[in-house]
């Protein structure tokens, strides 16, 4: 066992009377070291329950035949973090998770991890943190949270808070109504109800084939997910025995129907970054074009908040991921699964109890996939946008620009009534190095859509949109502005282009012009210049290449 390097013969008498200190029996020495990462913390909605899961992965950890160590990774809640500087942070974090995964491993040579995780960079983080370990690992999502309720309705964190702000700004919802979505749009414990990052996430976690069968819808607050995690526990004992390592499951096949399954059910635009991101430390060669040419091919069949009417549980009741892949079937690899399944077993073994929630490819909500890759004279690199989530109006769209250098003037713009239908919102200098930290833009995209105007309005930015973003928004502009990218050069009224369907974002400036704005161009300071930003600033490459640390 890996672990021997700590705990076996003479000259180790010191490592194992430091371990016996923590409570180990000489008999204990035999066994696999099994590491469990958690990120619980109180501050996140969709980590409040994990210390329930804690036990039932120690559980499962000791019935398996192993010796179960904790240690933290630190969590943020990205809708906290929204709309101020603390934005900056979610997206560095990811780094900070794989690099805290890759280093509590190594110095105590454990044989194997469990990693448990719910929210929006943390998964990606863990993620990224075993491929590049490659110890046996098993990854334990936490699972979504239920539905809201207000007078008979459903409730959706975004939809019910963050959009409900502009509206009330209108003055379509009474004091008494908005309190009241304030207090019951998230009910409990668990990632927020649509398909946004954090689900999107562990949906495609579990295709890729390191979390059980079942794992990513199954809800937090279920005793299935309780079985779920304890089930996760005892197999890991069985994939140290076995050798079972991620790079047997993180193949270019795996990564391949984690984008089919994304592009099928509409997911966040962020996976782009965190499946780009996973891909690198496999040692696998991951490009947008492969994100386009697979959304190109694969129909959305569901129809899941934002963008659509159903939420993560009415997945779950409809048969989950298991379902998804059974309706996908003939669109997949047959890869590994950490349960010792292959994808076609599991997907023949599963049922689909909902026509509507995962519909027939001859019924399916759009044609092509979630997410469509962009280009042109404003994005050469590329740029990104949730297709599903835009109305047939919008798919093509020209507009004046109104420039803005960071969100929150955007966003006081917008509630002022200054933007107008028929404009295209620019925010720049969001980008991974300028921002830093490639700021989420859910407020300001959030409001157009409370204001009524999400037919009339488009958002560019060379940040990023969380997986609750609905319209006209393409985000990842890259070059960004502070790497001078042609979006560092635009001016209020410069008429801005976009065609979806053929792909499309320019600016209508010709060369010549594009070249003098370049002449007397400075890039801005980044608004964070200290600590941690600092230096991830300075190694963060574009977001074409996923936003990774050079």
């Amino acid at each position: 066992m890996r672990s021997d390097k700590i705990k076996k013969g003479i000259e180790r008498i010191p490592h194992r009377a430091l371990l016996h200190a923590t409570g180990l029996s000489r008999k204990d020495f035999k066994k696999p070291f099994i590491g469990v990462a958690t990120s619980f913390t109180d501050l996140i909605p969709g980590h409040v329950g994990m210390r329930d899961l804690e036990r039932y992965i120690e559980r499962g950890v000791c019935a398996g035949g192993g010796v179960p160590f904790f240690f933290g990774v630190p969590g943020i809640c990205d809708g906290i973090a929204m709309g101020h500087l603390g934005m900056c942070y979610p997206l560095a974090l990811r780094e900070i998770v794989a690099d805290s995964i890759e280093t509590v491993c190594n110095a105590h040579q454990l044989d194997g991890i469990v990693c448990l995780t719910n929210c929006d960079k943390i998964t990606p983080g863990m993620l990224m943190g075993v491929a590049r370990l490659n110890i046996p690992a098993i990854i334990v999502t936490a699972g979504p949270m239920i539905s809201g309720r207000y007078n008979q309705r459903k409730l959706a964190f975004v939809h019910d808070t963050y959009e409900a702000v502009a509206k009330a700004k209108k003055g379509e919802i009474s004091p008494e109504e908005l309190t009241c979505l304030e207090i019951e749009a998230c009910p409990g414990a668990g990632s927020c109800q649509g398909l946004y990052t954090a689900n999107t996430m562990a949906c495609l976690t579990e295709t890729l084939g390191l979390s059980l069968p079942g794992c990513g819808t199954a809800l937090a607050i279920s005793a299935k997910k309780r079985r779920i995690a304890q089930a996760s526990g005892e197999r890991i004992v069985e994939l140290v025995k076995k050798n079972i390592t991620p790079s047997k499951i993180i193949t270019k096949d795996s990564l391949e129907n984690a984008i089919t399954v994304d592009m099928a059910l509409g997911g966040s635009s962020n996976t782009v970054l965190h499946l780009m991101a996973i891909a690198n430390e496999a040692g696998i060669r991951l490009d947008l074009k492969t994100f386009d040419d697979i959304s190109k091919k694969t129909p959305h069949i569901t129809s899941l908040e934002p963008a659509g009417t159903h939420f993560m549980e009415d997945l779950e009741y409809a048969g989950g991921i298991p379902a998804v892949l059974k309706r996908l079937k003939n669109k997949l690899n047959n890869t590994l699964n950490v349960s010792g399944e292959k994808t076609f077993d599991i997907a023949d073994n599963a049922r689909i109890f909902d026509d509507d929630v995962i519909r027939r490819f001859d019924k399916a909500y759009h044609k092509q996939g979630g997410l469509a890759v962009l280009s042109g004279n404003l994005a050469p690199q590329g740029a990104v946008v949730k297709q599903a989530a835009v109305s047939l109006k919008m798919m093509k769209f020209s507009g004046k620009a109104r420039v803005f250098n960071q969100e929150e003037d955007a966003m006081k713009a917008i509630l002022a009534g200054k933007i107008k239908g028929g404009e295209v919102i620019v925010i720049r200098y969001e980008g991974p190095a300028g921002g830093p930290g490639m700021r989420e833009m859910l407020a300001p995209t959030s409001a157009i859509v409370g204001l009524g105007l999400a037919d009339s309005v488009a958002l560019i930015t060379d940040g990023r949109f969380s997986g609750g973003t609905k319209g006209p928004c393409i985000g990842h502009i890259s070059p960004e502005a502070s790497a001078g990218g042609p979006i560092a050069i635009l001016k209020d009224n410069d008429i801005i282009s976009i065609d979806i369907p053929n792909r499309k974002i320019e600016v209508k400036l010709n060369k010549a012009e594009i070249e003098k704005r370049f002449k007397g161009w400075r890039p801005i300071e980044p608004k964070i210049k200290t600590g941690y930003l600092k230096r991830y600033s300075r190694m963060v490459s574009s977001a074409d290449k996923g936003a990774i640390l050079l």
